[in-house]
């Protein structure tokens, strides 16, 4: 648990330097773009972010859960690296249909639409998760953050020199591209430096075949992470495609000052996640620690919003974006509820039931999908961030009921393997 707390401190040390420095370059795309430019400049970013997240396969997960074998991390590497490959000649195609198709249904000038495929390519080319898995194997999280430093630190300096040089929705682009690149390089140099990786062993052979459950292990892990992922960024798309860019802009800064929880969350998961492998038989007791100080930290944070939400919205985005305070606020309690649902979500993946994680978070977001245009219709950005935190809150529920379920079966198999056993208590 020492140990476990240890990380999250070196990963919370990186994401404060980050919320830190994504004010200053979240103030000066707002106040650079304005309301329509930065609509405009949010729905390129969800884009190469909705390829990304679609394409991209949580190999990190795969280099911690079959890295750990005494023959060391090869073949888990290689074969987190083939993946990654697959990974970008399926999301190239899924860029250029998306884009092409941007001009039917999202509000996009034509002129930004090579900016926008462009975007996506180089987020497809900066993927970085097989170097995180490496780090995270060997719990060097202190490496790690200074890895992930580098993306504010070139985001926040991009963004000056785009508002000094390059006013305009193509230079911050620029800037979040450069960014992508430098963050990707960090963490292949910090984890070639740590582990030796033999491209020799590249292969989607070795791993499955000693695994056999791998290839499901694979396809639930992707379709989970492509929700949480793409799922945040689908909805800022389908909020301009509804709305247009400006409801767009709107969102991604409610959606990013408000829902710095979710990310907390995702945080918390990752450093949560190769300790409940390791730890196999202290794993529930993990989580619940967890989920409880996660809800005190989440209940200080939504308080924090309500309290000074409208004025930090205001001094960083300008007067014009304070109209979405209260989808921000909502937000924020979205998040909460996320960052304690985080270790329930990794607890159910720790123990194999990835595809049950997949089905509980799917059927909610499909939801949230499928009533975005009716809360909209009723309640403009503030229908929009409800229907986030339901989809939010149904799946922690849902996370809760499966862990119940499983400890439930746990407990019947111990009793009849051990006739002698306490029988489990009725309900």
């Amino acid at each position: 648990m020492q140990r476990l707390i240890k990380n999250i401190g070196w990963l919370l040390t990186g994401r404060g330097l980050n919320a830190v420095l994504s004010l200053v370059y979240l103030a000066l795309a707002t106040r650079t773009l304005g309301l329509d430019g930065f609509g405009h400049f949010a729905i390129i970013v969800a884009l190469g972010q909705t390829v990304t997240g679609i394409a991209n396969f949580q190999t990190w997960q795969f280099v911690v859960r079959w890295g750990s074998a005494p023959e060391g991390p090869g073949e888990a590497t290689g074969f987190a690296i083939a993946l990654d490959m697959i990974s970008v000649v399926l999301g190239t195609v899924f860029a250029a249909v998306l884009v092409w198709s941007a001009q039917f249904w999202l509000p996009l000038p034509n002129e930004l639409m090579w900016v926008a495929f462009g975007y996506c390519m180089v987020s497809l080319l900066s993927l970085r998760s097989t170097p995180t898995g490496l780090l995270r194997l060997r719990f060097k999280y202190a490496l790690a953050t200074a890895a992930d430093a580098v993306q504010p630190i070139i985001r926040a300096i991009g963004a000056f020199l785009a508002f000094w040089f390059m006013p305009s929705v193509t230079g911050f682009i620029l800037a979040w591209a450069a960014s992508e690149i430098a963050i990707a390089a960090a963490y292949w140099v910090v984890a070639s430096r740590q582990e030796k990786i033999d491209l020799s062993k590249i292969s989607l052979r070795n791993i499955p075949r000693d695994h056999p459950d791998a290839w499901q292990f694979v396809v639930a892990t992707n379709l989970s992470g492509s929700l949480l992922v793409a799922g945040k960024q689908m909805m800022i798309l389908l909020v301009g495609a509804i709305g247009g860019e400006t409801f767009a802009g709107g969102f991604r800064v409610a959606s990013q000052l408000g829902q710095a929880l979710v990310q907390l969350a995702q945080t918390v998961s990752k450093a949560i996640y190769p300790e409940l492998v390791h730890a196999k038989d202290e794993a529930h007791d993990i989580a619940r620690r967890i989920a409880n100080i996660a809800l005190v930290g989440g209940i200080l944070a939504v308080g924090f919003a309500l309290l000074f939400g409208r004025w930090g919205l205001e001094t960083i985005a300008g007067a014009d974006f304070g109209v979405v305070y209260w989808a921000m606020v909502i937000l924020a309690i979205s998040g909460a509820i996320e960052m304690v649902g985080a270790s329930l979500e990794s607890l159910l993946v720790s123990a194999g039931r990835a595809g049950t994680a997949f089905i509980v978070r799917a059927i909610p977001t499909l939801l949230a999908f499928l009533l975005l245009s009716t809360a909209m219709e009723w309640n403009g950005l503030k229908g929009a961030a409800f229907a986030v935190m339901g989809s939010s809150a149904l799946s922690v529920i849902g996370f809760w009921i499966a862990i119940l379920s499983l400890q439930q079966i746990r407990i019947t198999i111990e009793t009849s393997d051990n006739p002698k056993a306490p029988k489990p208590p009725s309900t």
